[in-house]
């Protein structure tokens, strides 16, 4: 077997220490690099386009789940982390492996051997990016959005976006700053986008609260909201009573 390629990301230098010890004892295995940050890592993964990765979860600023979102290719996934509020999903959707700290160097071990044993088998990858998609499912409102453009990553936080419309797999995020593509889906983000300011007026938009300047009527069964901005966003029949319920008329 060749060498597997090997990156770390992990926020705290004695978790990074602690893997790269126990990586001495496994010499199919070399180690590429190591970030302390989620950008970073995701910088360094698609840049190096290693193996196998060593993954904190719980991370300042980027978190594990949200990394995965943002990488070109999926390499085999280990997740090291101090929490096992996750743990039944990685192993349902057949995760590597999930290693809570503290670990010891035998259950590091077994992680190694379960990498070895799918490629050897030559199974499929696990589903790494399903179980992050299904994580954010489970989120309950968010405060930021995160847009990778080549190998630029802009946090877009959710108080300065105007609307959002939809483009085909994708959506086109509106601020003051310029507007952003990423592919998600209008039915997650009208789900985790904050209820209280938030408000889909259609299949394809959603808008600000706070920006509408006002509403007209638009044709015979359908009205428009003009942004701020000067933007004109339509409303269907269907959602213009939630709208002005929202609005308080």
């Amino acid at each position: 077997m060749n060498k597997l390629r090997a990156i770390i990301v992990e926020d705290e230098k004695p978790a990074r220490e602690l893997v790269k010890a126990f990586l001495k004892e496994h010499e199919n295995i070399e180690l590429i690099g190591e970030c302390d940050n989620g950008f970073d890592g995701v910088k360094a993964i698609n840049e190096a386009k290693p193996d196998l990765v060593f993954l904190d979860i719980q991370m300042p600023k980027l978190t594990g789940f949200e990394m995965i979102e943002l990488l070109d290719e999926v390499p085999d996934v280990i997740f090291t982390t101090a929490f096992d509020q996750y743990a039944i999903k990685a192993f349902e959707l057949s995760a590597v492996d999930y290693l809570m700290k503290p670990f010891s160097k035998k259950r590091f071990s077994e992680a190694i051997e379960k990498v070895y044993l799918r490629i050897s088998q030559n199974k499929q990858k696990p589903k790494i990016q399903e179980f992050a998609n299904q994580v954010k499912e489970d989120t309950e409102e968010i405060e930021r959005i995160f847009v990778k453009t080549g190998s630029k990553i802009d946090v877009v936080p959710v108080n300065e976006i105007i609307h959002i419309e939809s483009e085909d797999d994708y959506v086109e995020i509106f601020t003051p700053k310029g507007k952003f593509l990423k592919k998600e889906t209008m039915n997650y983000l009208e789900k985790v986008m904050p209820k209280d300011t938030f408000v889909r007026v259609h299949r394809s938009s959603i808008i600000n609260l706070n920006h509408i300047h006002k509403i007209e009527k638009y044709g015979k069964d359908s009205s428009m909201v003009i942004l701020k901005d000067g933007s004109r966003v339509n409303v269907s029949k269907s959602r213009i009573k939630d709208l002005r319920s929202q609005l308080g008329f």
